[in-house]
């Protein structure tokens, strides 16, 4: 099994790194390959709200750039980590230009019943909006979300701080913990638990 982590910081090695890798040992110690994609550094322009995606069904965006290359990362692996610093109590700008764009085009089903987890690294405030954010895009995609025991976030300021973070440790210890259980409850159920079928989603609005 694997999972694809997407590092939404700027900085390489930062602390949402960190708080990515705490996880990602729990996760490899239970023979899960993990594979880190930096998406921080990258020049990721976001949706353009022109609809292409779903009427080309190609699982493509038509900004052809580096998401739809993780898009297919996403689809092949079995579990997807989502990691973002924390800039003005959100998403950090690029990371959410990805996921914008990369979640769209997974309307299609290709993340349906997959395993999905948020960690945020942040120097004092706005950890908790900017997890919940994170884990809009999990929800909506119908993936299962694996628990800790508190809300998915580590803190620090300098790169490298997160590590001082003895509670933020422990939750990235049990998240990945949990997750591999989760994920291999997943793989081991498939023979004898029937999946459920998909719904075609309704989309309403309120004007009349």
């Amino acid at each position: 099994m694997k999972v694809v982590a997407f590092n939404g910081s700027p900085k390489q090695k930062g602390n949402t790194y960190h708080a990515i890798k705490m996880v990602a040992e729990e996760l490899e110690k239970e023979g899960i390959e993990v594979e880190i994609v930096h998406v921080g550094n990258k020049v990721i322009r976001g949706c353009l709200a022109c609809g292409a995606c779903a009427e080309n069904n190609n699982e493509k965006c038509v900004i052809d750039d580096e998401v739809n290359e993780w898009i297919q990362k996403m689809k092949a692996a079995d579990g997807i980590l989502l990691g973002s610093p924390v800039h003005y109590s959100a998403i950090g700008g690029t990371m959410k230009s990805f996921l914008d764009r990369a979640f769209y085009v997974a309307k299609t089903g290709i993340l349906r019943h997959k395993v999905g987890a948020a960690v945020v690294a942040v120097r004092r405030s706005g950890g908790v909006p900017t997890f919940n954010q994170l884990t809009n895009y999990i929800n909506y995609a119908e993936m299962l979300i694996p628990t800790t025991n508190y809300w998915n976030v580590i803190h620090g300021t300098a790169p490298g701080e997160a590590v001082n973070d003895e509670e933020g440790k422990q939750i990235m210890r049990v998240l990945g913990k949990n997750m591999a259980w989760l994920m291999k409850l997943v793989e081991n159920g498939k023979e004898t638990v029937k999946e459920p079928e998909s719904e075609n989603k309704i989309f309403t609005n309120f004007i009349r």
